[in-house]
């Protein structure tokens, strides 16, 4: 080895015993720190907001013996209903932009029968409804996505409800039923639905006999969409929506389990393949449910189906419009993190965010939520709403998806540009392990400092405030607590975080 080799050596040697090595700019850096970068200046996608969706009729097969409320208002009282719809759409909430409604399979009987909106769908009405008012009162707005859950029963080859194929002679039929119910939910109850989506899980085949029947009552609603159909309806329903003057109203493709059978199972391909369907198509969207083990119920947060649309339609957003709330800690949040960076996604709603357990037939397979509705009227507000809350209240409708790096696993990175809203740069730091320390490198942002709140997962913070965090020569040092999520919005603020 020549001198100057040994020189080098010796200067590699010494700063790693010190545990510390020059950075390419010329800052030192900590080896007892995860290196972290947010750089709001790298802006990857738009973002339209994080969401919430009430589910009240879901399994019953009949509503006059069962009408069945899985959201829980029919058991509160009007206070409780209120504090409820603060929590979630109040400007010290959620202050959530997204909502989901469901159109389930009991509003019409019979061909050519009067449509009755209304008796299966009151409490989820309301719930919209007030919440709509609460956004608007402190100036924000909400943006409806509308799903059907389930044709009615004389749709279906097999004249049951839940049946799995739908019967050709009443296409139409369904046609007009999506129509109908986004017309009554825009001039009768004066709600901004945006988007129709046209099944919900529908890609499943599996979940019928061979038969075409449900072999247990605690399946959801659903009929069969093979690719195919999926691709004949967006442009069937986009026409509709057209000829009714509702022309503003955008389909979607419907909602697969996950983004992996979005691409692999074909229907990526299927609207790609037909040029009227994919030009009639307003919005991407499916479940954004994680599994990373292969076999039956594998789905990996990919955006190669949204990717092989948008190479041909490159404005189109894309919506999880389902996921898990799993066991509501620190891994769950990691999963919005490959919904946001993997999938690349402009929207996110979980499942139910309000439950009431007792309401759904042999158990809940996805018990996590953000408020829990008790038999005896009473409410818990539970942890998956705190953990919630450190990313709704960060990404604003309007601001965008920024770029994010952390060279640790066990740290995850969510960073939302202001993008020329009122909404501050904001960023949020997951940490799935034991106490980190990070040395935070902000990119492109003059604030000197950032005010932060968090939750962990033992229950001692719940969105509890940090106080503020200096940002000093554009570095940001935090030490994250083990199974911790903490959001950090850059001051000076407009408003209050």
């Amino acid at each position: 080895m020549s001198s100057v080799g040994m020189v080098v050596w010796f200067v590699v040697v010494t700063f790693a015993w010190l545990g510390m090595l020059p950075t390419s700019c010329g800052q030192e850096l900590d080896f007892r720190a995860v290196r972290v970068e947010v750089d709001f200046g790298r802006k990857l996608q738009a973002w339209d907001g994080f969401g919430f969706n009430y589910v009240e009729t879901c399994q019953t097969r009949d509503y006059g013996q069962d009408p069945q409320d899985y959201g829980g208002f029919s058991i509160l009282d009007a206070d409780k209903k209120r504090q409820i719809i603060e929590l979630i759409f109040g400007e010290d909430g959620l202050r959530v932009a997204l909502v989901k409604m469901f159109l389930d399979p009991f509003h019409q009987t019979r061909p050519n029968g009067p449509y009755d909106h209304e008796t299966s769908t009151g409490n989820m009405r309301l719930f919209v409804r007030e919440g709509v008012k609460a956004t608007r009162a402190w100036g924000g707005d909400l943006t409806i996505l509308t799903t059907l859950y389930g044709p009615p029963a004389y749709m279906t080859k097999q004249k049951v409800v839940r049946g799995r194929d739908l019967d050709a002679r009443h296409k139409q039929d369904l046609v007009a039923y999506l129509v109908d119910w986004v017309r009554y939910l825009r001039q009768k109850e004066g709600l901004p639905v945006k988007y129709v989506s046209l099944h919900n899980e529908g890609e499943d085949w599996f979940r019928w006999t061979q038969a075409g029947l449900t072999d247990r009552d605690g399946h959801d609603y659903n009929l069969f969409w093979p690719p195919e159909q999926v691709a004949e309806f967006v442009k069937l329903v986009a026409k509709a929506l057209k000829d009714a003057g509702l022309s503003d109203v955008k389909v979607t493709p419907g909602e697969t389990t996950n983004w992996y059978r979005f691409d692999h199972w074909g229907y990526a391909d299927a609207l790609t393949d037909d040029e009227a369907a994919l030009q009639s198509l307003g919005l991407i969207t499916s479940h954004g449910f994680y599994s990373g083990s292969f076999g039956r119920w594998f789905g990996e947060h990919r955006s190669a189906g949204i990717d092989k649309i948008r190479s041909v339609r490159p404005e189109l957003r894309a919506w999880v419009t389902s996921t898990s709330w799993g066991q509501m800690d620190t891994k769950n949040v990691k999963e919005f993190h490959g919904n946001i960076y993997t999938a690349k996604v402009n929207g996110i709603i979980p499942w139910a965010g309000i439950q009431r357990p007792t309401k759904w037939i042999g158990g809940d397979p996805n018990p996590g939520c953000a408020v829990r509705i008790n038999e005896d009227g009473t409410y818990e507000v539970r942890r998956g709403y705190w953990m919630y809350k450190q990313l709704t209240r960060a990404g604003q409708p309007g601001m965008a998806v920024a770029r994010a790096i952390a060279m640790d696993s066990e740290i995850a990175i969510i960073a939302f540009a202001s993008n020329g809203t009122n909404n501050p740069d904001a960023f949020v730091v997951i940490n799935l392990g034991k106490k980190k320390l990070l040395h935070i490198r902000i990119k492109t942002h003059p604030s000197t400092s950032f005010r932060a709140f968090r939750t962990t997962e033992d229950g001692k913070e719940r969105y509890s405030p940090v106080g503020k965090i200096a940002c000093k020569q554009g570095v940001l040092v935090y030490d994250a607590p083990e199974l911790s999520v903490t959001t950090f919005f850059a001051e000076p603020t407009t408003k209050s975080p």
